[in-house]
């Protein structure tokens, strides 16, 4: 329980620095009961109230392939209840089978996460007024490590790294992580034009007037990025995400998109093609751009297949279609929120109102 005990602490003390009294959902699926129980006996002794919703394996799948339109679309009401009341949530990123939706009709996984996000609607208005918090950490399975093509051992040692639980002071060193990640903050504050090119990649986005968030550990668990939500209508130009990615288990490659006024108005993939296109159909809102980020952790070298770790891949980009966020000045609400990665470490240039602030994957003057 070495790894689950140290997570635990990491997750209740720093990344959502919890009080006594505080209602706490620990959300995940079977697999990763371990460290469910570790936050559990944690938030006990805190004087916490834990709340546990645990998933058995593969029940997406179950859920997706069985459910008629009327249940895709139902919000049990103890779930709304607690969008709207508990403090913090825990949500273990843990899948025995990663790959369980692939065959799944999209269209009703499209359906579900429009109704859905009523619910994230709530918890990002709340989170907007310091009135909610969450935190997304994973629990290794093989499944995981076979996406990341590595044995389990491998795998469940570089999760340890990333999160810096190898580190004497795993505390300490996340606010070191903080330190250097404000310094990127300050030099794109008061930002208007910020203009991304490289390999078949030339995009501007207006993000005067909206905030840059310094991500370092507490909402996701590893961290390492710094983001904004652009203005809604602002995107124009091209931008090809080289690193596979994937959403709800089904993979993508090599997207190409092109934007006008802030929407998606061609999308192709090497792979993926079709799914995601139907994703950008979503809702009114998922074919804008919610979030653009510089990946900085340099602990994650390469993608692994999961989204938690590939956007902080050091020395890259990603861009969100859908949902942005309100803490970052975001207005843009959708069920969708699919985050595409850029690798920057080779002719790739960002500029800030037209002067060079990054180059190859290093800010100038930063690193």
């Amino acid at each position: 329980m070495y790894f689950e005990n140290k997570m635990a602490d990491l997750l209740c003390e720093y990344s959502l620095n919890l009080k006594r009294g505080d209602t706490v959902e620990i959300r995940g699926e079977v697999a990763s009961e371990p460290l469910i129980k570790a936050c559990y006996i944690k938030l006990l002794k805190m004087g916490c109230y834990p709340i546990v919703r645990m998933s058995f394996a593969e029940q997406l799948y179950s859920f997706y392939k069985y459910a008629e339109k009327e249940q895709l679309e139902f919000i049990p009401d103890a779930h709304m209840t607690a969008a709207k009341t508990v403090k913090a949530m825990i949500n273990i990123d843990c899948e025995i089978n990663t790959k369980q939706l692939t065959g799944v009709d999209s269209g009703k996984i499209a359906t579900n996460r429009k109704a859905l996000s009523v619910l994230k609607d709530i918890m990002f208005d709340r989170e907007a007024k310091g009135d909610f918090s969450w935190v997304i950490a994973p629990y290794p399975t093989s499944s995981m490590a076979q996406d990341a093509e590595m044995s389990f051992d491998e795998y469940s040692e570089f999760v340890f790294g990333a999160c810096k639980l190898n580190e004497s002071d795993p505390v300490k060193s996340w606010r070191e992580v903080s330190e250097y990640q404000e310094k990127i903050v300050k030099l794109l504050s008061g930002t208007k034009e910020l203009r991304i090119t490289g390999k078949n990649t030339d995009l501007t986005l207006n993000v005067g007037g909206r905030k840059w968030i310094n991500c370092n550990g507490s909402h996701n668990m590893p961290d390492g990025e710094v983001f904004t939500s652009p203005v809604e209508d602002s995107a124009n130009g091209e931008m090809f995400f080289d690193v596979p990615t994937s959403f709800m288990g089904v993979s993508a490659k090599n997207v190409h998109l092109t934007f006008k006024n802030g929407r998606v108005i061609k999308a192709e993939a090497e792979k993926g093609g079709d799914f995601l296109n139907k994703m950008l159909d979503t809702d009114e809102g998922a074919r804008a751009a919610g979030e653009i980020a510089f990946g900085l952790n340099n602990a994650i070298k390469k993608a692994t297949g999961n989204i938690l770790f590939d956007e902080k891949i050091g020395r890259s980009m990603h861009l969100a279609v859908g949902s942005s966020y309100p803490e970052a000045g975001g207005k843009n609400k959708s069920g969708l929120h699919w985050d595409l990665i850029k690798d920057m470490r080779e002719d790739a240039v960002v500029y800030a109102d037209g002067k060079k602030i990054y180059e190859n994957g290093k800010f100038l003057g930063i690193e």
